[in-house]
């Protein structure tokens, strides 16, 4: 392409500060180097983690950055050495491959495998979010940080496989390998929600508990595959003990998908014990802790964490973009507003579930 090889100036989402919003910026996105890849994003979609990061609960977040990790995009130019990649080629960006630990310690710090950044802005030098930086009309990511898809897959619907779907879909595929016939529970019907309960059902689970305080949420719930929806404002006793009675000594799988330490605790109260497995996918505040009385334990419950749901991302995402292909995967449905890049504030103000933020 015409650019490759050169300096692209575009716009992007900057976060200066923690706490404050984001500005809309003329951004200089220098070329990608040896073992890089710059791509042009089509769409992006905004993650609670990003939230997380700019709201400066996140005692890794660092500033000024180019946030965003839910992305697709086009590859404009591939650096030397890069054979894997060719301009054209569509890709979906991910934040986690566990093969990589060297790059993936790099890219925690905001910067690239060689310790340099590519985005720069009014003289200074700005941080990469995950190796990735969606909110930007360019990006430059490592090699790593993609995986092919479908040309003809919908850009603006599966960049949403990079994190929140694939991590709640698979917390319960592959991190708590639930049975058929199982009893689960889940606590928060956001997207993470959704997708655990999108997953407990194409597991084979028997019943399947909705668990949040906005009753709002309860339909869509259903409508993923929830059997029961339960309010613990409803209830008078804590709502692990709720749950207990509703399934004859609790749950065999529950997961937490608000990142709240007090409701981690609950998911897991709420398992059966003997068997009973709880998965925290949710991410809590800086300087949180988990905590429950050790006989929850030691009477054969077991607390897990999830990082993407267990899957390979650059292995993994290509094959559920097939699966959303051929409908046997939900992906529209979690698209709660589509708008336009220079509102992405906005987006970040009326996500429900996971927003999908096109830039045009």
């Amino acid at each position: 392409m015409a650019t490759a090889g050169k300096v692209i100036h575009c716009k992007a989402a900057v976060a200066w500060e923690a706490g404050k919003p984001l500005v809309m910026e003329e951004v200089e996105v220098a070329p990608p180097k040896p073992g890089e890849v710059r791509l042009k994003i089509v769409a992006t979609g905004i993650c609670h983690t990003d939230s997380y990061t700019l709201s400066g609960s996140d005692p890794e977040g660092i500033f000024p950055v180019v946030l965003g990790h839910e992305g697709a995009g086009i590859v404009e130019s591939v650096g030397e050495g890069v054979t894997r990649f060719q301009p054209g080629s569509h890709y979906v960006l991910i934040a986690v491959d566990r093969r990589e630990i060297a790059t993936e310690l790099q890219q925690g710090k905001g910067v690239m495998p060689d310790g340099t950044t590519r985005f720069s802005c009014k003289g200074k030098s700005l941080f990469h979010f995950m190796g990735c930086s969606t909110f930007s009309e360019y990006t430059v990511v490592a090699e790593i940080s993609l995986a092919k898809v479908d040309h003809r897959a919908p850009l603006d619907k599966v960049c949403l496989l990079g994190c929140g779907i694939t991590t709640g879909y698979g917390a319960a595929l592959n991190t708590a390998q639930v049975e058929v016939g199982s009893t689960c529970a889940v606590f928060g019907l956001g997207a993470l929600g959704l997708a655990a309960i999108m997953g407990c059902k194409v597991a084979g689970a028997a019943r399947i508990i909705g668990v949040d305080l906005n009753p709002d949420k309860f339909k869509i719930a259903q409508e993923f595959g929830a059997t029961d929806v339960v309010n613990p404002k409803d209830h008078s006793k804590p709502i692990q003990e709720v749950l207990v009675d509703m399934t004859d000594g609790g749950v065999d799988y529950s997961f937490e998908c608000v990142g709240n330490v007090a409701i981690m605790r609950a998911a897991l109260e709420a398992c059966h014990k003997g068997w009973g497995t709880s998965i925290i996918i949710g991410v809590a505040a800086a300087g949180q802790e988990i905590s429950t009385r050790p006989f929850q334990l030691v009477t054969g419950r077991t607390w897990k964490g999830t990082a993407f749901g267990g899957y390979k991302s650059v292995e993994s995402v290509p094959k559920l973009v097939e699966e959303y292909m051929n409908k046997k995967l939900k992906v529209d449905e979690f698209v709660t507003h589509t708008l336009p890049f220079e509102k992405i504030s906005e987006a970040g103000c009326v996500r429900t579930g996971l927003t999908s933020s096109r830039l045009w």
